[in-house]
């Protein structure tokens, strides 16, 4: 008999000393299903158990993408309130651990992998990376980029990525204050290294410390931002017709339909009253 074949693994986790590497293992566009969202918040425990590491390095398997986001299929109505449960306990986990958290970005960094991006306390990143936040082009929006891009980068700016779903390179996310370090791909590895060894080679205890006086002064208003963005999507959107139309349109490969808010409607059902009564 022929031993069957094993899945690899949708996250792995490498022990650095100081240091853990949590890498999402999806290659080519390290899209996050609910498993590998689970593993990403199960990698995050992982490190906090273990006294020595003081930070946490997220990136993506190969060299097309940290992620593009999370799985089309889970952001269908039966799937989407698990999805946003597991996907937020995730970010909450990172915003809320002790250790220092880098995204190492290559490529692609779209919806949800921006969204972890996001809420790490730094960003490295190639010079050919692409942040993005699409998720409007689908008929939804993004809850963490809702309440976190504000707080990165302009209101008004993080208003057109949000509405408009368009990208931008690594090059104007660090002019937008978005990410810390940009460098050619071939040096990415060694300017992550050294922006992290600049990290831990301070107290543990004080770095700890001065994260926490820094990100954690803002983290009840961000829990009430986040539960409201929660909310709105999932007693508004997942009702609105246009959400479902946005995921069937990307999975059935078409251009999505959209129709007249009511608000339009109304004013068009007047306008054709006041031309018959005229």
């Amino acid at each position: 008999m022929h031993a069957e074949p094993t899945s690899p693994s949708p996250v792995l986790i490498e022990n650095r000393g100081t240091s853990a590497r949590v890498t999402i293992n999806r290659p080519p566009l390290n899209v996050m299903d609910i498993p590998t969202l689970s593993a990403l918040r199960s990698a995050v425990a992982a490190a906090e158990r273990d006294a020595e590491v003081r930070l946490i390095e997220f990136t993506g398997a190969g060299e097309k993408a940290f992620s593009a986001g999370t799985d089309i299929h889970d952001h269908l109505p039966g799937r989407a309130p698990e999805m946003l449960r597991v996907f937020h306990d995730l970010i909450r986990a990172v915003l809320r651990s002790r250790c220092v958290s880098v995204a190492v970005v290559r490529g692609h960094c779209l919806g949800g992998g921006m969204e972890l991006a996001l809420a790490c306390d730094f960003i490295v990143a190639s010079d050919s990376a692409q942040f993005g936040q699409p998720e409007i082009k689908l008929g939804c929006f993004p809850p963490v980029a809702a309440v976190l891009l504000p707080r990165l980068i302009s209101e008004k700016k993080a208003l057109e990525m949000i509405l408009t779903g368009e990208c931008i390179g690594a090059e104007e996310a660090h002019r937008l204050g978005l990410v810390n370090r940009v460098t050619a791909a071939a040096s990415l590895e060694d300017v992550a290294g050294e922006f992290e060894a600049a990290m831990t080679a301070h107290s543990p205890e004080v770095l700890s410390l001065a994260r926490k006086a820094v990100r954690f002064g803002s983290r009840a208003a961000i829990e009430i931002e986040l539960r409201e963005c929660e909310r709105i999507y999932l007693e508004e959107l997942l009702r609105a017709d246009d959400a479902r139309e946005g995921i069937a349109a990307f999975i059935e490969k078409r251009a999505p339909k959209w129709r007249p808010n009511r608000k339009q409607r109304w004013q068009t059902l007047g306008h054709q009253e006041e031309s018959k009564s005229n």
